[in-house]
This record gives structure tokens, C-alpha cells and sequence, in this order.
């Protein structure tokens, strides 16, 4: 390996950090056009070095070496180093030409808000840490780059921190990532206490000794290790990518600008746990129990996060849950094994997702900065650009055929269809019928916010009966005074727009052959054929892009897709007054719905108000009670009860020692005498 390539693979991750520092710390001195500026570059240079190793990058060819050791401790080096092969390559290029439409698009949607350069060193910084999580051979500096991502989108959610619902979700999205990277640490833990080694290829090479030994976790119940490992590194996974139950954070994390929810929400940190779980896939491999586990929470999550969507009227909500929904795909993908099916879904939805974030952000800023869908409609004619963009990525999240959505989330479904894992039939329903869900939710908001009748600039908005018991999560709570139209946003919106939905549309077709049928992830991602077949099943029925799009029109996805989208157009372009009907007739249904699964009260009541009282109980029985009450208060007491016997016997009088030194005397000679 040249020297010249490992300069570029260094100036992928700390070109971004240059920036965010130059942006920070010397914000006030280069002004909002130099932090813009200095950032954009900074990203900009990532995104052509990347370009540059993946035009060098043989499929099956790799560079794993460390940079610099960190410390040691006996036989176990913590060191910072990379790996890069064509998994590493294709997260790159992906997170930083969508941190590259975010860094310009913001431009344009920040530039009133007096926290200018804060933002660009944030949203900067947050893509130095995704690359070095990306980019990592070794565990500690994954978990390094895991935490460094979790740490800026905790800044970013919060980033109006004057609002106390942005406080809120911050600290939400912080405890809960908090309870997954317990369990991730641990499988990290159990991996260096066995192996005696953090660094991937070392750990993988230990694997099938890994498989062959087991763990009591409880007295007369074994489990294997592998099982162990893997499932306390999916629950890290859990967290990050917010699967059933670790989910609650992502829907709040909305309160934070649109430009961090297409970075962080759809494209990137949320993929972070599927980009882990397919690079451990030699771990994954070995054991059946930790897949079944990884399939029935990513199947939970594709079906009941999609339901939600559907009873959503803020905007930024709605595609929220999708990307709830979208990563329950994902991991179903990984579950049956069709990890490469993941990562290519991962790919895809990172530019239709990232899209319809950035389309629906230029939304708000037509409608200055309403995010009720309830108020919109007939944007159409006002918003051209946003239209027809917000549309290409409308049609590729639901799979419709030729676009890059199809051909990733159809891969998905038919590897399910092929497993037979335990969980899989039940996985294979909820995909389906999340094929139907998803169409219907996104042209929902499609025609509420494009066509029918405008329901803007009034007073008095007639909301068909759709009710949502929150105030929407809008950006500052402005809208369209009575007469006001809206607009389309400026250049600096809607070329971000453009230039994802090209990908949206194209890059399915041209890279599903070499990234699922060919030798692209050849040596990176490891598949135990013999015993899950399923993956290499679906391949033996590809036959080419072209002709999977064709049969793609013929097959049940397609129906239900095209059901779904059908039902919202007579629900909200024909009958506007049924799903009011249906709402009053469903009443404990919407209410569940409403309540989202009442996970938010759980949480509330079970482990907040059960943390507040045993914290009560430590403080009221701990605290005041034993050291308080028995540690000081009752030290003194004794020493003053010692103090008060010892008085009586100093009287100040000469005779009276006199006295007790006699007695001490003869009692003396009395034992010594008796002895």
C-alpha cells in the first residue's frame, strides 16, 4: 500500500474534523460565510478521497493496519487503526455525499438562525465520528466512533435548547442509547475477556473456538457464548438503530432542525448498528438463536413502527416512522442472513430517505415553518421542485419498480420468503404486510401535502377529523399568515434535492449485480451457506436488474404497494371524510395508535418513576436514616453518652484521685497476690 493511499485514507475522517474545529472554536472570527465554507470543503475533500479509494479498490482487496497504539494492558492493545475493504468503501461514499446535500442544503434552511456556525461544526464533527466508526478494524475505536456519533446527535436534537421539548427528546435519545451500549459493551467485554484481542480479523479468526464454549449465565442454565456475544452486540444495535423496544427516542429526535434528521435519522447514525452487525456477520454466523432474535425485532419494527405513520400529521413524524420501519427491513435482512441485502437496503434508503427529509424541510420553509400536514395541500403549484422530487422518493421508499427502493427492499422480502429460521413466517408476514402500510402512509402525506384542496393562510383549518393530541414538533412555530402563499425554497434547497434523486432512481439498477449476484462484498461478508441457504436461493431466481424490475409488476409487493396507494388516494383525494368515519367507528385502535403502543407511558411509569422511587428510597433510608442518622448523628450520640460517664468520674478533687488510686492499688496487689 502506497504511502499516497494511506494519506487519502487519512483525509477521509480528518478533513470533516478540520472543519467542524475551524467552525467551533474560530466560528466568530471567519463569520457564518467562512464556517459554511471551511465545512463544506472539509466534507467535499472526504467525499472525493473516498471516491478516489473506491475507483483504486479491487473487489476481495483490502488495507487493515493500525495508525497508533493508544495503550496496553498485559496481552491486550488498544490501538486506533483502519479497515478498508468494499463494505468500509460503500458506507464512506454514502455518508459523505449525504453529508455533502446536507452541509449545502442547510445553507439555505439555517440562515436566519443565530446558531449559524454551532451547526455547521456539529453536523461536521458528527461526520468525522461516522467515518471513524466506519472506518475502525478494531472494537475499541468502533465503540469510540458508536459514542462520538451518540454524543453529537445528543448536541443536535437539543441544538434549540431554549425549547424544553428539544431538552426533552435529547435527554430520551441519550438515556436510550445508553441502555443499548450497556449491552453492546458487554459483548465487547465477553469478546476481549476470551479472545484476548479487540482487533477484527483476530477476534474472527477465534470464532469457531468461540462457538465451542459456553456460559452459565444462571445457575443450571448454559448458553452458548457466541449467543451471548452476539445478542449483547445486537442490543447495542438496538439502540442505535432503534429497534422495538429502543425505539421511543427516534419519532422525539424530530425536534431538532430537518437538515440533522435527513443527516442522522435516515442515512446515517440509525444505520451505524446495521453496518455493525454485517461487519460481525463471522460472529453472527455461528449462531441460530442470536439470528431468530435479530429477525422477530427487526420484523416487530418493520410492521408496528410503519402503523404509526399512519395516525402522524407532522410531517417530520411521518418520515420518522418510516425510517423506524425502513431499519426493521434492514435487520430483518441481517436475521435470515442476507446481510449484503441489508447494506445494499442501507444504501438505498440512506438517498431516498435523506431526500424526503430534505424534501419535506423544503416544505416547511414554504409553509414558514408549519409542519401540520393538516394545513397544507395543493403545494403542488407552488412547489415544483419539491413536488416531483418529494415524489421520486415517495416511489422509491415503496418499492415501485426500476427505482433503487425496489430492487433492495424486494431482495429483502424474498430472502425472508426463502429462510426457514425460526421466526422467519412470522418475519415474512410482517414484511408483506408492511409493503401495503408503507405505501399507504407515504401518499398520505404525499396528497395532504401536494394535491387536493389548500388548507393554508386560514383561520380556521378543517382537519377532516384527523386529530393528533400533540402539538406538531414544527421548527418555530410560525406558519402562513391568512393570505399568504407559499414558495419554493431557493437554489441552495432544492439542488440537494435534485442531485439525491438521481441516486433515488438510479443506482439500484446499476449496483445490485456486483453488490448482491457479484464479488463486491467477496472476503468482507461471511455467509455459512449450508446451514442459511436462503440468501443464495433468492440469487438462483436473479437473473439481472432489468428483468427483476419487469417481474417486479407481476408480483405481490407490487399489488399491495399499488393498494396502499390507491386507498390513500380515495381516502384523502375522494372521500376526505371517511378516515374520520373510520377513526370514530376504531376508537381503541387509534387511541393505541395515538399513544404509540403506550411504550412513552411504560417507560414513564415503570422505569423514570421507578428510578425517581428507589433514588427517594436510598435518599429517605440511605441517606437521612443509616449515614445521617446511624453514621453521624449516632456516632456523636454515643460519644457523647461515653463523654457524660466520664465526667462523673473527673470531679476536679485532689482526695478523690487520691481515693481511686488506693483502690486501683489494692485491687492490683488483690489479683496479683490471688494469681
Amino acid at each position: 500500500m502506497s504511502e499516497e493511499m494511506r494519506f487519502i485514507y487519512l483525509v477521509v475522517p480528518f478533513a470533516p474534523l478540520i472543519g467542524a474545529i475551524l467552525a467551533g472554536l474560530f466560528g466568530k472570527k471567519i463569520g457564518r460565510t467562512g464556517s459554511h465554507i471551511v465545512t463544506i470543503a472539509g466534507v467535499a475533500i472526504s467525499f472525493l478521497a473516498a471516491l478516489q479509494i473506491y475507483l483504486e479498490l479491487e473487489p476481495g482487496q483490502s488495507f487493515n493496519g493500525p495508525l497508533y497504539v493508544w495503550a496496553t494492558s498485559g496481552n491486550l492493545v488498544f490501538e486506533v487503526g483502519f479497515l478498508i475493504d468494499s463494505l468500509t468503501v460503500m458506507m464512506m461514499l454514502v455518508v459523505t455525499f449525504v453529508s455533502l446535500m446536507v452541509h449545502v442544503y442547510t445553507i439555505g434552511y439555517m440562515q436566519d438562525d443565530p446558531g449559524y456556525q454551532r451547526f455547521f461544526s456539529y453536523i461536521s464533527l458528527f461526520t468525522f465520528s461516522m467515518l471513524m466508526l466506519v472506518m475502525s478494524n478494531n472494537f475499541l475505536q468502533l465503540f469510540f466512533g458508536w459514542e462520538a456519533v451518540g454524543l453529537v446527535s445528543y448536541l443536535l436534537i437539543g441544538f434549540w435548547y431554549t425549547r424544553p421539548t428539544a431538552i426533552y427528546a435529547n435527554l430520551k435519545a441519550f438515556l436510550v442509547n445508553r441502555v443499548g451500549d450497556f449491552g453492546f459493551l458487554l459483548g465487547i467485554g465477553l469478546i476481549a475477556a476470551y479472545t484476548g484481542s479487540l482487533n477484527y480479523a483476530e477476534v474472527f479468526g477465534q470464532a469457531d473456538q468461540l462457538a465451542a464454549k459456553s456460559l452459565a449465565l444462571l445457575p443450571g442454565s448454559e448458553w452458548l457464548l457466541i449467543t451471548v456475544i452476539c445478542i449483547c452486540l445486537f442490543i447495542g444495535a438496538m439502540g442505535k438503530s432503534a429497534q422495538v423496544p429502543l425505539h421511543v427516542w427516534l419519532p422525539d429526535s424530530m425536534e431538532g432542525p430537518t437538515p440533522i434528521s435527513a443527516l442522522i435519522h435516515a442515512a446515517t447514525m440509525v444505520t451505524a448498528g446495521i453496518f455493525m452487525v454485517a461487519r460481525m456477520s463471522p460472529l453472527f454466523e455461528l449462531s441460530d438463536t442470536a439470528l431468530s432474535f435479530v429477525l422477530v425485532i427487526g420484523a416487530t419494527t418493520a410492521l408496528f413502527m410503519g402503523f404509526l405513520g399512519i395516525v402522524q400529521n407532522d410531517i417530520k413524524r411521518v418520515v420518522a416512522y418510516s425510517t423506524l420501519s425502513q431499519l426493521g427491513y434492514m435487520t430483518v435482512a441481517l436475521g435470515v442472513s442476507a446481510y449484503s441485502a441489508a447494506v445494499f437496503h442501507l444504501m438505498t434508503h440512506a438517498f431516498f430517505k435523506a431526500l424526503l427529509f430534505l424534501g419535506a424541510g423544503s416544505v416547511i420553509i414554504g409553509m414558514h415553518h408549519d409542519q401540520d400536514m393538516r394545513n397544507m395541500g395543493g403545494l403542488k403549484k407552488y412547489m415544483p421542485i419539491t413536488w416531483i422530487t418529494s415524489l421520486v422518493g415517495s416511489l422509491a421508499l415503496i418499492g415501485f419498480p426500476f427505482l433503487s427502493g425496489f430492487y433492495s427492499k424486494d431482495s429483502i422480502i424474498e430472502a425472508v420468503h426463502f429462510s426457514h429460521l425460526p421466526g422467519s413466517g412470522y418475519a415474512y408476514f410482517c414484511v408483506i404486510v408492511g409493503v401495503f402500510v408503507t405505501a399507504f402512509y407515504s401518499f398520505r402525506m404525499y396528497f395532504l401535502v401536494f394535491h387536493g384542496e389548500e388548507r393554508f393562510g386560514k383561520d380556521d383549518h378543517d382537519h377532516h377529523g384527523d386529530h393528533d393530541d400533540e402539538e406538531p414538533s414544527t421548527d418555530h412555530h410560525h406558519g402562513l399568515a391568512p393570505g399568504q402563499k407559499p414558495h419554493e425554497s431557493p437554489r441552495v434547497v432544492t439542488l440537494p434535492l435534485i442531485l439525491l434523486a438521481i441516486p433515488s432512481v438510479l443506482v439500484g439498477f446499476f449496483t445490485i449485480d456486483p453488490m448482491l449476484a457479484g464479488d463486491w462484498f467477496k472476503d468482507v461478508i461471511f455467509i455459512d451457506h449450508e446451514a442459511h441457504p436462503a440468501f443464495e436461493e433468492f440469487l438462483g431466481e436473479f437473473h439481472g436488474p432489468f428483468s427483476m424490475a419487469m417481474h417486479g409488476f407481476a408480483t405481490l409487493p407490487f399489488f399491495l404497494a399499488m393498494a396502499g396507494v390507491g386507498l390513500a388516494y380515495f381516502f384523502y383525494m375522494v372521500a376526505p371524510g371517511v378516515p374520520a368515519t373510520i377513526q370514530r367507528t376504531l376508537k381503541p385502535v387509534h387511541a393505541l395508535l395515538e399513544n404509540k403502543y403506550f411504550f412513552d407511558r411504560f417507560n414513564e411509569i415503570f422505569f423514570a418513576a421507578g428510578a425517581r422511587l428507589v433514588g427517594r428510597g436510598l435518599w429517605k433510608g440511605g441517606d437521612q436514616v443509616l449515614i445521617d442518622g446511624v453514621g453521624v448523628n449516632g456516632s456523636a450520640y454515643v460519644v457523647g453518652v461515653l463523654a457524660q460517664v466520664s465526667r462523673l468520674l473527673q470531679s476536679g478533687h485532689i482526695y478523690m484521685y487520691a481515693f481511686m488510686m488506693i483502690i486501683g492499688v489494692v485491687l492490683f496487689l488483690w489479683f496479683f497476690f490471688r494469681a
